[in-house]
């Protein structure tokens, strides 16, 4: 075992946020970086790093991290009262256009899996649309609310859907279906026992003497959730990553009060995952990155666009339905880009896709460049629009 690889890998995890300091007036995501100095450091162009065993090992945790903290990220309030309609309404757009999308483009011969192309657009980037709804005082208001409840409930299908039609392990998807419901019927099982748990008095008070020290005892706690949902859903045939996100979501369920009742603990989290799993996984899927196919001739560059289009119509679209909430022409047009942001699924989408067949290099390179830009060019867009309708909140819909 070697470790050159992965010192280099951790040193550009570790330079990334500096640069972006450097230059403050370049509001790029950090991943976007990690990703673009993966590839030129990779085979692609220096051939300076290769993702060894490793290396790719610690991808992997870092994948199944980035997806527990997406479940975590899972806002269930948005997901139901008078606003879920408005959201099932949204969703349900997004699933007939991505349906509509993917068959379109698999019978103009131009993609391999309508459905996978379908599943890896129906996401957003819950982790980058949250701290983007934050900054504009948004969160609280309608827009913030719907915004994060379609992008709760498009990032929830998409691994769903991802683990259930596409798995090096599952058979058929009438099985997987079966499947599927035992792993609910546990999760189901996981919530109630632990909700009964944190009843009692003396576990309660051990869990919080324990939880600063160095027990540290929720996260260890924590670990065995994820470890443990990932190593059932592997073993019902799905991807780990699906137990990985189940796992987020059962914590937001069980400790929907975490961040005000014991704050650090999500620091905590938050440091292990986009501090050290989250970054690997980043730099390596650059590292991978097939940067030769997708500059292969001009034709092939073309479905970067066409992919971008592709996640702004079929996420973007969808958030007409929150006008008749009372939002402003500005704020639909927000919303909508902030749904169509999209990178850590389709990143996992197609790393899955290229190992099934199921998505050629070609289309996976461009895939992931499309959500590259999305994460890129849509909030930055999106962004003044929140802040023009700032002052207007509440006084209903532009005319």
């Amino acid at each position: 075992m070697s470790y050159d690889n992965l010192v280099i890998v951790l040193v550009v995890a570790a330079g990334v946020p500096f640069l972006l300091a450097a230059v403050p007036r370049v509001p790029l995501p950090g991943p976007v970086l990690e990703i673009v100095a993966g590839v030129v450091l990779g085979p692609a162009v220096l051939n300076v790093v290769q993702a060894d065993a490793t290396v790719q090992a610690l991808s992997i945790i870092g994948l199944s991290f980035l997806l527990f903290l997406a479940g975590l990220e899972i806002d269930f309030q948005q997901l139901r009262g008078p606003r879920a309609k408005l959201v099932g309404i949204g969703l349900a757009g997004t699933l007939a256009l991505a349906a509509t999308v993917g068959w379109v483009l698999y019978v103009a011969g131009l993609v391999e899996s309508p459905l996978l192309i379908g599943t890896a657009l129906v996401a957003t980037s819950l982790g980058l649309l949250v701290p983007i709804l934050k900054d504009a005082d948004a969160v609280d208001r309608p827009v913030g609310q719907l915004t994060i409840g379609g992008g709760s409930a498009g990032e929830l299908t998409a691994v769903v859907l991802l683990s259930l039609f596409f798995s090096e392990h599952a058979s058929g998807p009438a099985s997987r279906l079966l499947l599927l419901l035992s792993l609910a019927c546990l999760v189901a099982l996981i919530v109630v026992a632990s909700i009964r748990a944190g009843r009692s008095m003396w576990l309660s008070r051990a869990v919080v003497n324990l939880a600063d020290t160095s027990a540290q005892v929720r996260v260890r706690l924590t670990m065995v959730l994820i470890v443990g949902l990932s190593a059932v859903a592997l073993h019902l045939g799905f991807e780990a990553i699906l137990g990985a996100f189940v796992a987020g979501a059962v914590l937001r369920l069980v400790d929907p009060d975490a961040e005000r009742t014991h704050p650090q603990f999500h620091v905590k989290l938050e440091g292990l995952g986009y501090g050290f799993l989250v970054p690997v996984f980043f730099v390596t899927s650059g590292i991978q990155f097939d940067l030769g196919a997708l500059f292969a001739d001009a034709g092939t560059a073309l479905r970067i666009p066409m992919f971008l289009a592709a996640l702004l119509l079929v996420r973007g679209v969808p958030a007409l339905a929150y006008r008749s909430a009372g939002l402003s022409r500005a704020e639909v047009m927000a919303s909508g880009l902030l749904q169509a942001t999209s990178l850590p699924v389709i990143v996992a989408a197609t790393t899955i896709g290229v190992k099934l067949d199921a998505i050629g290099p070609v289309n996976a390179a461009a895939l992931v460049a499309a959500g590259l830009l999305s994460v890129v060019v849509f909030p930055l867009t999106a962004l003044p629009l929140l802040n023009r309708s700032r002052g207007s909140a509440g006084s209903g819909p532009e005319k």
